[in-house]
């Protein structure tokens, strides 16, 4: 077995040459926390089996975050393996810099070179390069299996030399007569290494070693690996045509007044074709094909044979077609929604939505890195709070794990394309639009007020990567949107069809376990549901149906539609038939009003997130803060709930302008009184600070 680790910086393409070595599908991203932890795989390559590892993206062997650390701490404790070093071609003066950290560790370095962009920046002499370097280089496509195949070739012919590769010959230049001493106990090899790590002041090598008497040398160290580089760079490359990852664009994607309204309107873009034109045509054809080829003659075969109303037969129409069929029509939006998001991604562009927002997190506590963690958070819950690992500061971590359930996942777009639509028809847009920006206003005044108080955070290291913008791969985004519709359909035929089987027994037997359908007693879940639907009665929807919904929901949130489908009896998958009921105050799940939808919908966006992810916030932020994050979930989505449906009632009752101007007003006077009272306070104290013994001026 060849052990083999995969290094390079972030947004070198590693990942990609990971799966296209191994022929994994791992997530792909130009963001932090793509990769968190070491990822292995094993493969054969010429009939010898490779065990590869992904190691988390790092531009030194001095971790400076979570994800840094892991991968200096596994190369640290795995010194005979081989090494692939990966580098962007455009990139390459900044990626050398962690070579010769690999170098200056005496690992068993491979220097891949990977060509991303069509056009590179400058040419590279690849001969010379190696020469300089003292290591193969290779030149690849990371997404091309011919290139993974030069890979593979030069990790045999590594695996059978003992040799590796020399220090940089500026290491030699280094005084180290002030540490030497400290490391006499490790092999000749390793000495320099250390030594280096000594001289830099690295904690682990501090803690190793004892600290060393004399000042640390961290800058001549790194001046005299830039230096080398430069050398590197005057002899192995031409002149650059084109900066890195500087564009035209960016003037207006990254202007301070344009930006944010750019980035709504991609994403009210995204939301139209996903939700109404393109996305409503694709979920109606899905519908019809499942009921006309599917349902229809399943439900046929089963009512001919038991009996149009056994319990089996109401089972299939009401649980599975009804239910899961009402979710399933939902695959055509979710494969697009996706694919907005992956062709935002692989575009650069989301890296650039990172650094116009990194400035309004920084204000209310968190890190750049949760820029990352809230985006992904959009797809996905579970797995985005994951990424939030390599943070190294423990309050950013947990408040950002607390904020992540916040962001609208893409379980519960169904939930708004269905109650919404019903009441707001092609307005729907703005509602979801509203729900979506509701909720990440909410985490961020949720974070603004736990930084003030009990989750102070420290400063934190952000480097922010800008890639050159790309054209995004068809192969990887057909790859990507396979594996999430694949994800979608194991969910689906997993978890919501047994959960929907499950709401649909206890929604149909009583606790007598007598079957109830057709209004023969009352279930067990509307037993339940009449119990807690009084607490919600303020809210606009007191119904037992709509309460167990939201209880059935903690497993997925998909299923709210699913069971609101079975609740109303809708045998067809179809979405009008769902919205239709609704609608009906004869249905046993309905909205008086659009202010009482409103309400439920925000309720739904802001209350506990699914069991999948608490699990996960109980192992990366422990019990006690999930707790207390479900119970501030709760509470926090009671009340926006209960002041949306009291302001929807009162425009509702008087008319949208007429209560517009009221608040204006309100707003106004709360803006003079504090302009009042701040005034009050600069007369107080304007004879003398006690901070300055100068009058109060705006900077005290």
């Amino acid at each position: 077995m060849i052990d083999v680790c995969l290094v390079g910086n972030p947004n070198t393409g590693k990942t990609t040459l990971y799966n296209t070595l191994t022929g994994s599908h791992e997530h792909v991203g130009n963001w932090h926390g793509v990769t968190v932890e070491e990822k292995a795989v094993k493969y054969s390559f010429a009939g010898q089996d490779i065990r590869l590892v992904d190691l988390p993206g790092i531009y030194s062997l001095t971790p400076l975050s979570f994800e840094e650390k892991v991968s200096a701490d596994y190369l640290v404790a795995h010194p005979d393996n081989i090494v692939v070093n990966i580098c962007d071609a455009s990139n390459l003066q900044r990626n050398l810099y962690l070579t010769l950290c690999l170098l200056e560790r005496g690992c068993k370095v491979i220097l891949v070179v990977n060509q991303i962009d069509k056009r590179p920046i400058c040419k590279l002499d690849f001969v010379k390069l190696s020469e300089m370097l003292g290591v193969n280089v290779v030149y690849v496509n990371a997404g091309d299996k011919t290139s993974a195949a030069k890979v593979n070739e030069q990790i045999l012919q590594a695996s059978k030399s003992d040799i590796k590769a020399l220090p940089p010959k500026y290491v030699s230049e280094i005084d180290f007569s002030s540490v030497k001493d400290c490391v006499r106990s490790v092999q000749p090899a390793e000495q320099p290494f250390y030594m280096i790590k000594l001289l830099e002041g690295d904690e682990d090598a501090c803690k190793k070693f004892g600290a060393p008497q004399n000042a640390t040398a961290v800058e001549k160290i790194a001046a005299k690996r830039y230096e080398f580089i430069e050398q590197i760079m005057s002899k192995c490359a031409s002149a650059p045509e084109r900066v890195y990852g500087q564009s035209k664009l960016d003037k207006i994607l990254l202007n301070r007044f344009l930006a944010l309204p750019v980035f709504l309107l991609l994403l009210v873009g995204c939301f139209y074709l996903t939700f109404f034109s393109l996305g409503g045509l694709l979920s109606d054809l899905a519908a019809t094909l499942l009921d006309k080829y599917i349902s229809a003659p399943v439900i046929n075969l089963l009512s001919n044979a038991l009996g149009y109303e056994h319990w089996v037969v109401s089972m299939f129409r009401v649980a599975i077609f009804g239910g899961v069929g009402s979710v399933l029509t939902f695959l055509p939006q979710v494969a697009l929604l996706f694919f907005f998001l992956s062709l935002l991604e692989d575009s650069g562009y989301l890296s650039r939505v990172a650094f116009v927002f990194e400035d309004v997190l920084c204000k209310v506590g968190l890190s750049g890195k949760s820029v990352y963690t809230l985006l992904m958070g959009f797809g996905c819950s579970t797995t985005a709070v994951l990424t939030a690992r390599n943070m190294e500061d423990k309050n950013s971590k947990i408040k950002t794990g607390l904020l992540t359930p916040y962001m609208s996942c893409s379980a519960k777009f169904p939930i708004y394309a269905v109650l919404g639509g019903a009441f707001f028809g092609a307005n729907n847009i703005f509602v979801i639009i509203g729900l979506y920006l509701l909720g990440v206003v909410v985490a961020v005044l949720l974070s603004y007020l736990l930084e003030k108080t009990v989750l102070k955070s420290k400063q934190q290291s952000f480097i922010l990567e800008f890639p050159p913008y790309r054209m995004m791969s068809v192969k990887r985004t057909f790859s990507l949107l396979w594996l999430n519709v694949k994800q979608f359909l194991v969910r689906v035929g997993g978890i919501i069809l047994a959960m929907n089987v499950i709401v649909w027994l206890l929604s149909s037997f009583s606790f007598t376990f007598k079957f109830v359908a057709g209004g023969n007693g009352v279930s067990m879940l509307e037993t339940l549901g009449r119990m807690l639907s009084p607490i919600f009665r303020p809210l606009g929807f007191g119904s037992w149906g709509l309460v167990s919904a939201l209880i059935a929901g903690l497993v997925a949130k998909e299923v709210i539609v699913s069971s609101i489908a079975m609740f109303n009896g809708v045998e067809e998958s179809a979405l009008s038939s769902i919205q239709s009921s609704i609608m009906l105050s004869t249905s046993a799940v309905y909205f008086a009003s659009p202010s009482s939808v409103l309400s439920y919908l925000v309720f739904c966006l802001l209350y506990f997130p699914c069991i999948a992810s608490c699990a996960v916030l109980f192992k990366e932020i422990g019990k006690k803060w999930t707790l207390i994050g479900m119970a501030i979930e709760f509470a926090l989505a009671y009340l926006v709930a209960f002041v949306t449906y009291t302001l929807g009632r009162t425009v509702e009752a008087f008319g949208f302008w007429q209560v517009g101007l009221s608040l204006a007003g309100i707003a106004i006077v709360a803006v003079a009184i504090a302009l009042i009272v701040r005034k009050f306070k600069n007369k107080k104290c304007s004879q003398g600070c006690a901070r300055c013994n100068k009058s109060c001026k705006k900077d005290c």
